[in-house]
């Protein structure tokens, strides 16, 4: 790749020790910190989808709700995805611009005005704007805190880590699960104000988290490529410093480097044609992977509550989504460090695989399913493809240059999002509508199979073209644009 104006006015080039002394710091407390600023925000996501699905019925009377219908319930969820992938696309390549920190600050401010925009809602047009934004936020974050995590924790920490973050999404989906709980017994909570106040809790935690993540630093390996090495080098002798005090250990010196000709910019367009180029089949494996958690995902998790209460005569779903969500959480977590031990090919196809086999047979067996019985397969399934999706997000953000990084997170969150997650809820919507006008549940199961099968062509493709990327520095896995011996083409 030639070192054109494309990639923007060459400004130095430098040998620098500062990803090898990233990747070989014990773990600390720091590193909580890093990880309770950034990756909470999963919560918040988990929290939000959650609730409108479990509120679905409340937001649909007149008089305490918005008259909204189930259509109305599955366009929602549509627009909030849609404005995710807009926010994935637009805040992505500012994070790559103009670094994480600015970003991951912006977006979560972003999230918590319209949050609160969102617990105003006077009528079902302001309510879909609100939601468009608030999944603007969202998505802006998925890009800008996965690249963050990912060049701050170390690389023998780095896959369950990331896997346990975005499997924290079902920590926020079983708080909203509970919240519910009071807020919608009308004897607790007047039936106007439950889910105004649900949302409005989800902006309280915001700006916590936002208090907590002032002090998680810039990604130093951002910063030495773009011509601020002093700066990157400052902050890594802090980490340094706090990491001996907290672990009371020594560091061993680092000899690994790494040459870069620093770019103040790198255009959009070379980016994309150099990844493109270079790396087709992980562009594959990244697509299939994530539009089967997408479809899969928002189509099942956004009108479950619907399901339940339209069919299987629940009244209170709170209770019924806490077990959901909480089995999601426990695979993420309880299998996250497979990922680094067993690997991330064997771990992601195995779990993709596994979970579309078991959805498509709940699916045969729809008809005769309860309320208990659809969410204890609920559970077995996610548990397994909790940890898979979530991994989604980890492969996209470590097999590509780091130039690019929250970018390609952007790219295929987006892409995938947009085929699963828009046509998912829109699709699921329109089952229950024409189901429930018959009364016949099995009528969805058609969702369910589209779901297995995409789940089933990612955990495919995954075995066959998956990257190794286990315990390998970032630098390792994909040799940033700007290294000055550039990486011979490669899948």
């Amino acid at each position: 790749m030639g070192t054109g104006t494309r990639m923007g006015a060459e400004t130095g080039r430098i040998t620098t020790n500062i990803p090898g002394r990233l990747d070989r710091l014990p773990w600390a407390r720091w590193h909580w910190m890093v990880v309770i600023g950034l990756g909470t925000v999963w919560i918040l996501d988990g929290l939000e989808v959650t609730i409108v699905g479990s509120m679905s019925e409340a937001l649909k009377p007149t008089d305490t709700g918005l008259g909204l219908s189930s259509f109305d319930i599955g366009l929602a969820g549509a627009v909030y995805v849609a404005g995710a992938c807009f926010g994935a696309l637009f805040f992505g390549q500012l994070t790559d611009r103009f670094g994480r920190k600015k970003l991951f600050l912006i977006t979560l401010g972003v999230y918590i005005a319209a949050t609160v925009l969102t617990a105003f809602s006077m009528t079902p047009l302001w309510y879909f704007c609100a939601r468009f934004l608030t999944g603007t936020g969202i998505g802006g974050e998925y890009a800008a805190i996965n690249s963050a995590i990912d060049e701050l924790i170390p690389a023998k920490y780095r896959g369950r880590v990331d896997v346990a973050i975005n499997g924290s999404f079902w920590i926020g989906a079983a708080a909203g699960s509970l919240l519910t709980i009071p807020l919608l017994d009308p004897t607790v909570v007047d039936a106007a104000w439950g889910w105004r106040l649900a949302f409005g809790l989800g902006a309280i935690l915001a700006v916590g988290i936002l208090i907590v993540r002032r002090h998680v630093p810039e990604s130093p390996r951002w910063l030495f490529i773009h011509g601020r090495e002093d700066e990157g080098e400052r902050i890594v002798k802090e980490i340094e410093r706090t990491v001996e005090e907290e672990s009371g250990r020594s560091l061993d010196p680092v000899d690994e480097t790494i040459t870069i000709r620093q770019r103040k910019t790198i255009g959009i367009i070379e980016i994309a044609r150099t990844v493109f180029t270079l790396y087709p089949k992980r562009t594959i494996v990244c697509f299939s992977l994530f539009v089967g958690q997408a479809f899969l995902y928002n189509a099942f998790f956004f009108t479950y509550g619907d399901t339940l209460t339209t069919f299987l005569g629940v009244k209170q779903t709170g209770w019924y989504l806490a077990i959901f969500a909480l089995s999601n959480f426990a695979g993420a977590l309880l299998l996250g460090r497979l990922f680094d031990t067993i690997g991330r090919v064997r771990m992601i196809s195995g779990t993709y695989i596994l979970s579309g086999v078991l959805l498509a047979g709940t699916g045969l067996f729809l008809g005769s399913v309860t309320a208990v019985t659809l969410t204890l397969m609920g559970a077995i399934i996610f548990f397994f493809a909790s940890a898979g999706a979530s991994a989604a997000y980890l492969t996209a953000s470590e097999v590509f240059p780091m130039e690019t990084r929250a970018l390609c997170i952007a790219f295929f969150y987006a892409i995938g999002t947009a085929a699963g997650g828009i046509s998912g809820p829109l699709f699921f919507g329109w089952l229950i509508d024409h189901a429930s006008a018959s009364g016949d549940i099995t009528k969805i199961a058609i969702g369910y199979f589209v779901g297995a099968a995409l789940m089933i062509a990612g955990g495919v493709i995954q075995a066959f073209l998956g990257v190794k990327a286990e315990g390998r520095s970032l630098e390792s896995i994909a040799q940033p644009l700007t290294a000055d011996e550039p990486e011979p083409a490669s899948a």
